[in-house]
């Protein structure tokens, strides 16, 4: 049996339920192997007042110290962050929040064979640095922004080659972010690709008529579902839209974009046929992807997007920008098309390719099924044990 300490501050709260819920799905399938035991440090930022007038901030205040999540233990050790001037010391700061919580653990007769580290920066920085404390072997995952973007700063750049060459082993979620990570001057042959899979029981086809009444859909829908930010691209899609008369919008997410995007609906009398559902609880998603025709992703940049096997699972295909993982993911007729250029005209042009021959939707989900979480558990464990056993 092995003794895992996962260290992510992506992860879910009682506050937070879907927060990095894309690293619990894939945890819990490692624990339903039965070969591990495992324990969570999920780092939240520090704030003294709860409450909703502190926005974010108030959030984080009220996440509790310690819960227990589908069997999991998890700890959420507090530490500052310093608003614009402190993004270079905050792997630092996040290693000395961690430190005491690991070195409890350890005192307790806790064991801890490895570290397993889930965003590069900074908690995987943070990670190495326990794992050079406590002499502990540390694997990092990186998920996209942290490989993508975060590395055109200097400093954090540095700090993340420091990370992984300090690293026993490392993973990345798609070929892509493999070949990124060794541009920066990460060694190859401690990189390991494992892309995330899809929960096939979670996510299928349930019945349309049913899920198209619980959200009032009326004649051919695209969804756009995502955090209302520029890098989705929702914008793009309402643009789309404007040149397909006979289809309807739904954009399911939250965030600081919603009133520019409802402003753009208005201004391109297009107010009839969206529909702005805010934040949908992970459970609902479902439903909503059986009621939808097809799922538009339009990022600027992604790693794995989940949303699209997601989708996929429950039978609607998706038509998505070549960025990040995108490419890997949608590769046949029945998953649905990629887009090289992503603006309007290029989504428009292929919503209507897409409906010439929209493949049906058994087809999309058998598609879906390819995507287990099997072989990216049976990886984990493979390369966990080899570093153990070295």
């Amino acid at each position: 049996m092995l003794n895992i300490l996962t260290v992510t501050s992506l992860y879910p709260n009682a506050e937070q339920p879907v927060h990095g819920v894309f690293v619990e799905n894939r945890l819990r399938h490692l624990v339903a192997s039965g070969a591990v035991n495992l324990r969570v440090i999920a780092p939240v930022p520090w704030f003294p007042f709860p409450g909703a007038m502190f926005g974010q901030y108030g959030v984080y205040a009220k996440v509790p110290k310690t819960e227990t999540r589908h069997g999991i233990s998890v700890t959420h050790p507090r530490f500052p962050v310093i608003p614009k001037i402190g993004m270079n010391i905050t792997p630092r700061l996040m290693y000395w929040a961690l430190k005491p919580v690991l070195a409890k653990m350890l005192a307790e007769g806790i064991k801890c064979d490895l570290i397993d580290a889930h965003y590069f920066y900074p908690d995987g920085v943070a990670a190495a640095m326990l794992g050079q404390a406590f002499n502990i072997p540390v694997v990092i995952t990186s998920r996209g922004t942290d490989i993508n973007l975060i590395p055109q700063h200097e400093t954090p750049r540095r700090q993340i080659l420091w990370a992984a060459d300090k690293a026993a082993g490392m993973i990345t979620v798609s070929a892509a972010l493999k070949q990124r990570l060794v541009e920066l001057g990460a060694a190859e042959t401690k990189i390991t690709m494992l892309r995330n899979g899809v929960d096939l029981q979670t996510f299928h086809m349930m019945e349309r008529t049913k899920c198209r009444a619980r959200f009032n859909l009326q004649g051919t829908t695209l969804l756009s579902v995502g955090n209302l930010v520029p890098l989705k691209g929702h914008d793009l899609v309402i643009r789309a839209l404007k040149n397909l008369p006979d289809f309807q919008l739904v954009i399911a997410g939250d965030g600081p974009e919603r009133a520019r995007l409802e402003s753009l609906t208005g201004d391109l009398e297009l107010k009839n046929r969206i529909q702005f559902l805010g934040r949908i609880p992970h459970e609902d998603l479902p439903s909503l992807y059986s009621a939808g025709d097809a799922l538009m992703l339009a990022s600027s940049r992604e790693g794995w997007p989940n949303v699209l096997l997601e989708s996929m699972a429950c039978g609607t295909p998706a038509i998505a920008t070549d960025v990040g993982g995108v490419s890997e993911i949608v590769t046949e007729p029945a998953s649905g098309l990629v887009v090289g250029t992503r603006t309007p005209e290029a989504l428009t042009t292929a919503v209507r390719q897409l409906f010439e021959h929209l493949p049906d939707r058994a087809a999309t989900r058998a598609y879906a099924e390819g995507f287990s979480w099997d072989a990216t558990t049976q990886g984990q464990l493979d390369l966990f044990h080899s570093i153990i056993d070295a």
